[in-house]
């Protein structure tokens, strides 16, 4: 039986076959190396430097004004049975898809080097951690692999230890929309992407592997591969407990995984640690607990909107050893982008000079990517072999009315129906209009590798005897008041609805039956020195009952879309709600001390 590497050795003789490159390099993740490769992008114009005293270390990257985005139209799921794919997905039968993504492949590295890039999503050590290979022509690619995984010796040597890896191919190809595509091929665990050099198309270690791969993985394998963030809470005491949350792009997830503490809470003693901003892949311990890891080792965080207010860490992480892309620059070479206090634009995203009337200076989805480490908020158990223990899963939304600012689930399946619901307006994050409402089952829709029915299936499969399963909640910061302003500050201030939620896992705080869920009242939130009225928290925390049956009505048509497999178990849960949501008056839960 051939061994990891020898599999690894002759595919990369295979590519090379096929893409017929200048040269191969294999990627030792040194300081040596990306210092050289850094020196050869400045050179080529692959990269610009920037202001070396304000933001040392910093490079700007400019894509090609077609490929600034994920485009999940050209994302394609390659199963062999088109329904292990599901309705979520774009489908294409594996060898319709090798071939036509060959045909583009073959020679497309003339001329360019072809980088081998050994990577491990997590911690080198976690038994959590698997690895994957990338082949690319993207130096760029390169660089940005090094920061978001644990890239080079390291990784090639666990590949070797191991039995398998996940294979992904990558060439920017002639960057032409027409000839881009991004397939995935689950049962081989393999990834091919041509045509793009952006972000999610190109890293393939970030939404391929991470979600679309790994998700399938997690599924064979009994875990759970999501798109959330990991953040620690401490409370006074010095007790951290770990929240794990799925927002879709756009709603707060990196301002909640770096989230500072308003005043009050900091002078009190609370603090917040940042595990992970995106992705979490979590396993039952052998205590019946999930424990997680954030599989990535940096941020490929939205620029647009961060600020000293916005999120503060973040800002702070950003001013060193950071690739910037698709961001506007200023007159002394500083990066710049929308929602920025401070400075003016030059040079808008595409280098042009900048002009209001033609855009914006940065593209909405311009991108920073830095190391997690240099968050000031980064917590060194984000490198724990074992991971962290969940205590609570959050699910959240962009719903400027309905939804009220937290809910809880009642028990897991209840919890599974609530991420399933879940609905959010979209963003610039994906091609398409913005501003759309669309559901966005646990924030996985653009990045479940499999039948979103079957995916469904396999959450509620975690609820068994001697699990100790994680409370699930749903928050939503938008909700708007009659005047179109967002009745919650958010922000920082949203600690105070994790307080509750933490008080909620721990017997502490109480709460308000209603159909949908627990709901806190108006006193079982710490509201103190917030400028909300009474009727304003009346708003967000109220339910209209009648709204509610439209939207469980919906819910229904949404479950019904995938069909046969969709569990049964799903399907009752969301009709118990709608039976109950038209008679059953709330009631007051209090919590045991309180």
């Amino acid at each position: 039986m051939a061994s990891s590497l020898e599999s690894l050795n002759r595919w990369v003789e295979d590519v090379a076959r096929l893409t017929e490159p200048a040269q191969i390099h294999w990627c030792n993740g040194s300081s040596g190396e990306i210092r050289l490769l850094t020196e050869q992008m400045l050179a080529s114009g692959d990269l610009i430097a920037l202001n070396e005293e304000t933001h040392p270390g910093c490079s700007l990257h400019r894509s090609s004004p077609t490929d600034v985005a994920r485009v999940e139209h050209l994302t394609y799921i390659c199963t062999r049975n088109r329904d292990d794919a599901g309705p979520n997905n774009h489908w294409m039968d594996p060898a319709e898809a090798h071939a036509k993504v060959d045909a583009l492949f073959a020679g497309a590295m003339r001329g360019r080097t072809m980088y081998v890039v050994p990577y491990c999503m997590g911690p080198i050590d976690s038994p959590i951690s698997r690895c994957g290979v990338e082949i690319t022509d993207s130096p760029y690619v390169v660089a940005n692999m090094r920061i978001m995984t644990r890239m080079g010796a390291a990784a090639l040597s666990r590949i070797e230890a191991e039995d398998s890896f996940v294979k992904g191919l990558h060439s920017t190809g002639e960057l032409d929309p027409d000839k881009r595509f991004i397939m995935h091929f689950p049962e081989e665990l393999a990834i091919k992407s041509i045509g793009s050099g952006y972000g999610g198309n190109a890293l393939l270690g970030k939404k391929c592997h991470a979600l679309r791969i790994g998700s399938w993985q997690a599924r064979s394998e009994g875990w759970l591969a999501e798109h959330m963030l990991i953040v620690g809470i401490e409370n006074p005491q010095g007790e951290t407990r770990y929240i794990a949350a799925a927002f879709p792009s756009a709603c707060g997830k990196t301002n909640l995984a770096m989230l500072i503490p308003p005043e009050s809470y900091r002078e009190a003693g609370w603090k917040v640690w940042t595990i992970g901003d995106d992705i979490c892949w979590m396993k039952p311990g052998a205590d019946g607990q999930l424990w997680a890891i954030n599989p990535e080792a940096g941020y490929f965080g939205v620029a647009p909107g961060t600020d000293h207010k916005t999120n503060p860490n973040a800002l702070a992480m950003i001013q060193r050893d950071t690739i910037y892309t698709n961001v506007g620059i200023t007159a002394d070479n500083q990066p710049w982008w929308e929602g920025l206090s401070e400075g003016q634009p030059v040079s808008d995203w595409q280098g042009r000079a900048y002009d209001p009337a033609k855009g914006p200076a940065a593209h909405p989805n311009s991108r920073f990517t830095v190391a997690a480490q240099q968050c000031p908020s980064w917590s060194p158990q984000a490198e724990a072999a074992q991971g962290v223990p969940i205590s609570a899963i959050i699910f959240g939304g962009r719903r400027p009315s309905l939804v009220p600012l937290v809910f809880e689930a009642r028990d897991w399946a209840h919890g599974v129906l609530v991420g399933a619901a879940m609905g959010s307006e979209t963003t610039a994050a994906a091609t398409g209009a913005v501003g759309v409402l669309r559901r966005d089952s646990m924030a996985m829709k653009p990045f479940c590798g499999y039948n979103f029915a079957d995916y469904f299936t396999h959450w509620l499969s975690f609820d068994k005897p001697g699990a100790k399963l994680p409370k699930i909640f749903h928050v939503n910061w938008f909700r708007k008041g009659a005047d179109g302003k967002y009745l919650w500050p958010g922000f920082g201030e949203n600690l105070r609805v994790l307080e509750w939620i933490l008080g909620r896992c721990d017997g502490t705080a109480g709460a308000e039956e209603t159909a949908i869920g627990l709901v806190p009242g108006i006193a079982d939130l710490n509201l103190d020195g917030l400028a909300i009225t009474p009727a304003a928290s009346r708003e967000l925390l109220g339910i209209d009952e009648q709204a509610w049956q439209s939207e469980l009505a919906a819910i229904g048509k949404y479950l019904d879309g995938f069909g046969a497999r969709m569990p049964q178990r799903l399907k009752d849960e969301q009709r118990m709600i709608a039976e109950a949501l038209a008679s059953k008056p709330a009631k007051s839960i209090r919590a045991a001390n309180g």
